[in-house]
């Protein structure tokens, strides 16, 4: 038996058997086949190339008989030198079948995977944030790489291997047949001798694979939580690195152990396969080397049906476990059109409006908002732990809130924490949609207008601005690629961060590092404004954009908030009265009610919560 049969009797065996009692809907079989449309042509000549490939690999042992029994045995030199040397052109043939078998093979296969993580990959960024802020990252790249592969198998190694197999499996019995019926049939009395200790080592190696992958799952895990900035941190500030050590230990050590039991079962697995081929080699031997004797079989039948027998065990227990191999494909394929059919929550107008030029209005009427259910945003198979506790907001959020906001003026949203102001900045980002009321921008309701206008003419800054791990100039320039060296050094200027930039090394070229936790905080927050000051939006919303700056810090921040704010329509977050005593309103929010409305100066002389507030930080 070839380690390659061997390896395809392992791979088929070891699999988990539980997929068979999954179903697959008839709906889900033609959205496969619908996949595999653009790539007809190159699946035909993937199968032709399977059903000349069975048909060389039976042709080889007969040539050889033809050698023994029309050659050497008469003593006929020349049928031996052209039989050879059309054995020799077959294996050349053999071999140029195998490498355009595997182009197709990978044609086919990598054009499935680039079709599907592609398709993955722009519905899951078309999802609302309420999807990102449940489901698991790991989950999702799993997603796009694991299950996405598992499909493309379908195509490639399950529809080759089934198919592969079937046909050779008819053909070489049938050519054993013809050549012994008695040799045949006592190789196949073998295969439950072999078949049912094969499947009972296969479900042990799927339990301990199980095993490693959840163990390993975990301590990949901890060293993805613990190796990021903000983890090593908070390891490092609670003194905890040799309880860190120890739990990883205990993991690794896990995967030590669990990797040695599964090197020796394979070993087992193997050495039975080994002992099964033996076997039955000696038994057609023993059997067929009597039958020559008495004259039944030529010796050359008996060579070519030894050659014959080492192709027939691979594809029949992988055909026996046809269903799982099937089923496993088809599940890939279901995880990954589980993603698919998830609607976004947040869905563009077919008909798009443009918002106008100039400067633009915002307003809310009467909005009302609940966060959505669990089960409207995401999966509970993405998500590391799903509680039917927490599948969604019951209570309002927001109760009848409405204002207007003249074009290039200021409005302040102060309140306590949880009172609703940052989700109402993102619903005028469209981040959500209300459950009740509406939202305008330019006397356009946000539902209708097209994404790109919306974003093109918002600018958001929150108090926590993320930065990509590349470049500072590469992060700044992701508002705007198109913009020029002299407008990313005015915007860097206008925000104040422009003369820390150039004292660095690289300048530009300097690497903020993971979350951009190489600068400070002022310093991220003056990145972030010049990077919407390179976007020069027309509506800005600040999220407590200095809540955790130093005094310094916060100074230079207000200096750069003055140039990002200058005549443009601004809704502003602030813990710090300080910051937007200037408004020309000031909202303010409780328990997702606008309870008081008007300047600082009137909402001093109301009295009431913001007063209180007020007093809070100034004159205690």
């Amino acid at each position: 038996m070839s380690m390659e049969n061997a390896w395809l009797i392992y791979r088929s065996l070891t699999r988990d058997p539980s997929v068979k009692e999954k179903k697959i809907s008839r709906k889900t079989v033609g959205r496969i086949l619908g996949y595999a449309r653009p790539y007809k042509a190159l699946i035909t000549f993937f199968l032709v190339t399977l059903v000349v490939a069975s048909l060389f690999s039976v042709a080889q042992p007969l040539l050889f008989r033809r050698i023994i029994d029309q050659g050497i045995t008469p003593g006929n030199a020349s049928l031996v030198t052209w039989t050879a040397i059309f054995i020799a052109m077959l294996a050349i043939a053999d071999a140029a079948l195998g490498v355009i078998s595997r182009y197709f093979s990978t044609r086919i296969g990598e054009g499935l995977i680039f079709d599907l993580r592609n398709e993955v990959y722009n519905h899951v960024q078309a999802q609302s944030i309420a999807f990102f802020t449940r489901a698991q990252t790991g989950a999702l790249i799993s997603r796009l790489n694991n299950d996405v592969i598992g499909a493309q198998r379908a195509f490639t190694s399950t529809l080759g291997g089934v198919l592969g197999n079937l046909i050779t499996l008819v053909i070489v019995l049938i050519t054993m047949l013809v050549l012994s019926w008695q040799i045949t049939l006592a190789s196949l009395v073998l295969v439950p001798l072999f078949l049912l200790p094969a499947r009972y080592m296969g479900r042990r190696l799927q339990a301990m694979t199980r095993e490693q992958m959840t163990v390993n799952a975990a301590m990949s895990n901890q060293m993805t939580e613990r190796f990021n900035v903000a983890g090593a941190l908070l390891v490092k500030l609670f003194g905890r690195p040799k309880e860190e050590s120890q739990v990883f230990s205990d993991r690794a050590k896990v995967v030590r152990d669990t990797g040695i039991r599964i090197a020796m079962a394979n070993r087992w697995f193997f050495t039975a396969l080994t002992l099964v081929a033996a076997l039955a080699t000696a038994l057609t031997y023993g059997l067929g080397g009597n039958l020559v004797i008495t004259g039944a079989i030529s010796l050359g039948t008996l060579l070519a049906l030894v050659g014959l027998l080492a192709q027939l065990y691979g594809p029949l227990t992988a055909i026996s476990n046809v269903r799982v191999d099937v089923m496993t494909a088809l599940v890939s394929f279901d995880r990954v059109f589980e993603v698919l059919d998830l609607q976004p929550l947040i869905v563009e107008s077919e008909y798009g409006r443009e918002l106008p030029d100039g400067p633009l209005s915002v307003s809310f009427n009467h909005v009302d908002f609940t966060y959505p259910k669990a089960s409207e945003v995401s999966l509970a198979s993405l998500e590391s732990i799903a509680r039917p506790e927490s599948a969604g907001g019951v209570e309002p959020v927001l109760r009848n809130v409405s204002f207007d906001v003249d074009p290039g003026t200021l409005t302040a949203l102060v309140g306590p924490s949880g009172a609703g102001k940052t989700t109402i900045t993102a619903l005028l980002a469209r981040l959500y949609d209300p459950t009740n009321g509406s939202i305008r921008i330019g006397n356009a309701d946000v539902k209708d207008i097209s994404f790109h206008s919306l974003r093109g003419a918002l600018g958001v800054v929150t108090q926590d601005s993320h930065l990509f791990h590349d470049t500072i100039g590469a992060n700044l320039l992701y508002a705007r690629p198109d913009a020029t060296a002299k407008q990313v050094e005015r915007a860097c200027v206008d925000a104040q961060i422009w003369s820390m930039i150039t004292a660095l090394p690289d300048g530009l070229d300097t690497v903020v590092g993971d979350r951009g936790y190489r600068l400070s905080g002022g310093e991220k927050q003056r990145i972030a404004l010049a990077r919407l000051l390179l976007k020069s939006p027309r509506v800005v919303i600040l999220d407590e954009a200095t809540a955790h700056l130093d005094s310094e810090s916060e100074r230079a921040v207000h200096q750069a908030l003055d140039n990002a704010l200058s005549g443009r329509t601004s809704v502003v977050i602030a813990h710090r009265l300080s910051t937007i005593r200037e408004a020309d309103q000031i909202l303010v929010v409780v328990d997702g009610e606008i309870v008081q409305q008007g300047t600082h100066t009137e909402l001093l002389a109301q009295g009431g919560m913001y007063s209180d507030l007020y007093e809070t930080q100034f004159t205690r």
